[in-house]
């Protein structure tokens, strides 16, 4: 496909060769007509899939009346979505800005504002390995890809690594550092790999107790995780814990550029005017298309969708790929899926395109999937079929 090029973009990404036209359901259109699954969802964003109606018309009718409004004054439609996002997360209160970076910033200002209130002048706060929180200087930090940071030295002081589920590690750091005010983490890891602790509810209940115990906040980064992606409406409900500090963005709005950070009572009372803010956070637009994802996701059940589908496409894929030692494991909850393989395949995503099916690599060798939660059996059956094939070939190619 013969695309032109633009010398006028800055060279930060490795973009594919193909431009698309427009979308309907789980599918994407190029130039040409070609049909495409999109088995990424703009990476954990198009939760309702391409062109979904209500989200159509919602948006229609917000541009004709109002797109952005200062936070100088109410916004109706930003309480309105903080009711909402409180209710379904059984937290307090709700700060909104354009994505998850931003949203993983007011978290980690949160925490120091707590850690500096207990009179702790240089807090630590506590992140894990092959997390990703963004690229901001603090979020880049805080994320555990040295291939990400490298080049951006010096690196914010502040922040301990730790192993991802390894509540030991916690532990023996809780003995040796006064300094530590907060554990922020994903509690499902999307860009290390679908990373899913052993015992998911045990895990995050142990760390309540941790930072329970040493007054510390509990901060959980469900970009991309939450929002029914898991089967429920945040991944930390499948305990029976609650954070202190939640953040969200990617599918929250559906395409729609938003991110929030919620809070508890205890950690919503640090903020004060003056002390944080967003030009564009919270703007009807966002905030409406926001409250329409959530509103379909109700109506069209898509939570229990995601766990029908993503129980189908795992138990599919490991029953066609089963036998072939190159295939490590394959991770999944909900619509969060990782088919794990013991050596790079980055070509796949290539290969993938040409068979038109869009698919991403992530850690090297983990073939990640995020699928629209509107996607059906037929739909999945497709995908499952098509990636196996694919897998496949390039195993015995390999």
């Amino acid at each position: 496909m013969n695309l032109k090029k633009n010398n006028n973009l800055l060279n930060t990404y490795n973009r594919l060769p193909v431009s698309f036209e427009k979308g309907e359901g789980v599918w994407l259109f190029d130039k040409h007509g070609k049909k495409y699954l999109d088995a990424l969802s703009g990476v954990a964003v198009n939760t309702l899939g391409h062109n979904h109606p209500a989200l159509v018309n919602a948006l229609t009718q917000q541009v004709s009346k109002l797109i952005h409004v200062s936070n100088y004054y109410n916004i109706e439609e930003q309480s309105l979505l903080a009711e909402e996002l409180a209710d379904l997360s059984q937290l307090s209160s709700a700060f909104f800005c354009n994505s998850g970076c931003e949203a993983n910033e007011a978290a980690i200002k949160i925490a120091r504002l707590h850690g500096h209130k207990q009179k702790i002048h240089s807090p630590d706060i506590i992140v894990m390995d092959k997390a990703w929180h963004g690229r901001s200087m603090a979020t880049l930090t805080a994320t555990g890809s040295r291939k990400a940071q490298a080049g951006f030295e010096p690196l914010m002081p502040g922040f301990i690594r730790v192993p991802y589920d390894d509540i030991d590690s916690i532990e023996k750091i809780a003995n040796q550092n006064n300094n530590i005010v907060a554990i922020m983490l994903e509690p499902i890891q999307g860009e290390g790999g679908i990373n899913i602790p052993k015992n998911l509810s045990n895990y995050l209940s142990n760390l309540r107790k941790i930072c329970d115990m040493n007054n510390w906040l509990l901060i959980f980064d469900e970009v991309q995780c939450g929002i029914g992606r898991t089967g429920k409406w945040f991944a930390f409900q499948h305990s029976k814990i609650k954070p202190d500090v939640v953040t969200l963005a990617k599918g929250l709005a559906s395409g729609v550029p938003v991110g929030a950070c919620i809070t508890n009572k205890k950690t919503s009372n640090l903020m004060v005017p003056g002390k944080h803010g967003s030009t564009f956070g919270g703007n009807p637009l966002a905030c409406v298309s926001s409250s329409v994802t959530l509103k379909v996701i109700k109506k069209e059940s898509l939570m229990e969708n995601a766990i029908t589908q993503g129980d189908f496409i795992a138990k599919e894929l490991e029953k066609n790929l089963q036998g072939y030692k190159l295939v490590k494991k394959i991770r999944h909850i909900g619509l969060m899926l990782g088919v794990e393989l013991s050596v790079p395949c980055n070509d796949l995503i290539q290969i993938a395109l040409d068979e038109k099916l869009l698919i991403n690599v992530t850690a090297d060798n983990v073939i990640r999937l995020l699928p629209p939660l509107i996607i059906n059996k037929s739909e999945s059956q497709f995908l499952v079929d098509k990636l196996s094939t694919l897998i496949i070939n390039f195993i015995e190619k390999n």
